[in-house]
């Protein structure tokens, strides 16, 4: 991967942006495309929009979604200690234990979070994965109107982690899921303006799909694609503990994930291997019977229907702190859009 692209990498996963509170890292997406875009846009949902060749035909989408996990303060304690809620789809049993930051209208606002020491707890109740109101954000105040100067109700909470390589391939990080997807629609402009596209190219960071897939619905209907495709992270199989029978067979480093089934338009996933395949570039399938849980379920809705795809990119501990990814995977999603774009014309009929 190029520096320059690392460097944007590393920039958008340490910016926050838990659904619903997506801005900086929203900031940062627009500040690299700014470079070589046609046009950006940001819509009132928040939503960054960012157009190669807005005169071409067909118009084309990409959508990775920018934000992320994260928490919000619902309650402040009497002794400081603050309360709060979910946003997106928690691992209960890993949340105690680490640190976070909360973002306050006077910036950000460090603290832990803890619940009751195994050495305090029944025999029953360390058998039990704790509860959301039994756990806390401790800011290092003794009384809720030290806490109030610093932190609000409402304001969003993430861990406290960002980029972390493992080796020159390998890399940990809160927020890959889908940062790396909005990465990649973001890299995906960046080779067509090199290269050149007839169609035009919509790149979009999306927001709050990990609360109901909501800024794809909005986006999508603002453009109006005749193709789309939406590009997330997909679960690596291949490590212990995965039943490959049910999830089928996903490696890390094996290249971007191309989606079949009810969710993806036999054309759109004709084009993506064709391309795969003329980039030489390293490729999975992955069968998904029905709709899946990304970007590309409301896209393919949009209006009177719109010609959809879903390129995954391989990831391990999905949901957690610590996500993996192969560098080298992310760089190729990218690749594969672009070479898609190329290949796309008017003159194609994407009825199955």
């Amino acid at each position: 991967m190029r520096e320059a692209s690392l460097e944007f990498l590393k920039k958008l996963l340490e910016a926050p942006s838990p659904s619903g509170y997506e801005q900086p890292a929203q900031r940062v997406w627009r500040n690299y495309v700014e470079s070589f875009a046609d046009r950006i846009e940001h819509d009132t949902h928040g939503n960054s929009i960012a157009v190669v060749n807005p005169d071409g035909a067909p118009r084309i989408m990409f959508a990775g979604h920018c934000d992320e996990l994260g928490f919000v303060v619902r309650y402040i304690h009497e002794k400081g200690f603050l309360y709060f809620g979910t946003v997106g789809g928690h691992d209960k049993s890993i949340i105690p234990g680490r640190r976070v930051i909360i973002y306050t209208k006077n910036g950000p606002v460090y603290g832990v979070t803890g619940k009751k020491a195994i050495h305090m707890m029944t025999t029953e109740e360390r058998k039990k994965v704790p509860e959301i109101e039994n756990l806390w954000i401790d800011i290092g105040v003794s009384s809720r109107e030290e806490a109030e100067k610093l932190v609000s109700v409402g304001d969003p909470v993430v861990y406290d982690v960002a980029f972390q390589p493992i080796n020159e391939k390998i890399a940990t990080s809160r927020g890959f899921d889908d940062k790396v997807g909005a990465f990649a629609v973001a890299e995906a402009l960046r080779l067509l303006k090199e290269s050149g596209v007839s169609a035009a190219v919509y790149s979009v960071a999306t927001v709050q799909e990990e609360i109901g897939l909501r800024g794809a619905k909005t986006s999508a209907f603002a453009i109006d694609p005749k193709v789309g495709v939406a590009v997330d992270v997909t679960h690596a199989t291949d490590h212990p503990e995965v039943d490959q029978r049910k999830e089928g067979d996903v490696k890390l480093g094996g290249g971007p994930v191309i989606t079949r089934g009810a969710n993806a338009n036999p054309k759109v996933v004709e084009l993506l291997i064709e391309a795969a395949k003329e980039e030489e570039i390293q490729y999975q399938l992955q069968a998904i019977p029905g709709g899946t849980p990304t970007d590309a379920n409301v896209i393919q809705l949009n209006r009177s229907g719109v010609a959809t795809g879903l390129v995954s990119i391989p990831l391990r501990y999905m949901h957690t702190p610590s996500e993996v990814v192969s560098l080298q995977d992310v760089e190729n999603t990218a690749r594969l859009l672009a070479a898609f774009a190329r290949k796309v014309t008017s003159a194609i009929d994407f009825r199955p």
